[in-house]
């Protein structure tokens, strides 16, 4: 109940229109990003940019709920699609998958670097979340001086874990949406690329693991979801995470399992704030106050990144 409440919860956003922006990521790839910029003092801001989960995009509610209190508390906002997303397949050739930190390694440089701002902060819901620590972990002691730290909300760092989790019976409703996202997306790829996508011959493809089996790993070079999940999750690297941390996972979450996160050493990380309460679903966290405390996660992101600004 309390992961689907948020999905039924109407919302409405009072933000400025936002600037796009693209981000280019490779040779061939930009990302497509939405901007809301401080007025009169773009660089004296800091940055918080959002990187959103598996099939969402940057209008996701939580992307646009951060942004907005963020926005208010004086920050710029970066809401950032993941490749493919957020209506941008002409901008890649490519799919996308979990393991693409090197993306936002370049959106985090681009932004130090090419722009000047000196605060920088980057959120990251479940599959983001996953991105974000992985990008942290493989940067180790030399991430950018600028990135002031990092924001995940039960991120998906062991792929494996959670693709176990999801073939639970009870996790039907979940795998099923899912699976129909990310089989429309690629059969719309399929019919913009179809030199480079085939649409028929393809085996069943009901889970999670089945497409990544399927299209995830023989696109992207792994042998197989095995491969692929081990390449490709933060645990890996979640012990070279230096960068300042909030790491917010709940106990009931039904497919990012909190023994998960527990057995990748979260806990063990001096650089990570671990916060699990007991109750929270994925990535929901709904509260019983009003107004834009009703969501407690996001509201906590921007609490963290406030704590910590100069």
């Amino acid at each position: 109940m309390m992961t689907v409440a948020p999905v039924l919860w109407p919302r409405a956003f009072s933000l400025p229109r936002p600037e796009e922006r693209l981000f280019q990521v490779d040779p061939e790839s930009r990302l497509l990003a939405h901007c809301h910029w401080q007025p009169g003092k773009r660089l004296d801001a800091p940055v918080i940019v959002i990187v959103h989960g598996l099939e969402g995009s940057s209008n996701s509610d939580y992307a646009r709920g951060i942004a907005e209190s963020a926005f208010n508390r004086g920050y710029n906002v970066i809401r950032v699609n993941q490749r493919n997303c957020g209506g941008s397949e002409s901008l890649t050739p490519t799919l996308y998958n979990s393991g693409m930190s090197s993306d936002y390694r370049s959106v985090c440089e681009e932004l130090a670097h090419n722009d000047g701002f000196k605060q920088i902060f980057f959120v990251g819901y479940s599959m983001g979340g996953n991105l974000v620590l992985k990008m942290a972990g493989e940067y180790g002691d030399s991430f950018p001086q600028a990135l002031r730290g990092i924001c995940v909300v039960c991120p998906a760092l062991d792929l494996a874990a959670c693709a176990d989790a999801l073939e639970r019976w009870e996790n039907h409703v979940y795998q099923y949406h899912f699976v129909s996202g990310l089989m429309n997306r690629y059969r719309r790829k399929a019919v913009s690329m179809p030199g480079r996508y085939m649409q028929n011959n393809l085996p069943p493809v009901r889970t999670v693991r089945q497409f990544d089996d399927a299209i995830t790993a023989p696109h992207f070079g792994y042998r197989d979801s095995h491969e692929y999940y081990g390449a490709a999750s933060a645990k890996r690297v979640l012990a070279q995470v230096r960068v300042p941390t909030l790491l917010i996972t709940a106990k009931d979450d039904p497919f990012v399992p909190y023994s998960s996160i527990l057995a990748a050493g979260a806990e063990k990380n001096p650089a990570i704030h671990l916060v699990a309460p007991d109750h929270g679903g994925h990535c929901a966290f709904i509260s019983n106050k009003t107004g834009p405390a009703r969501f407690w996660a996001e509201q906590s992101v921007v609490n963290f990144c406030d704590s910590i600004r100069i």
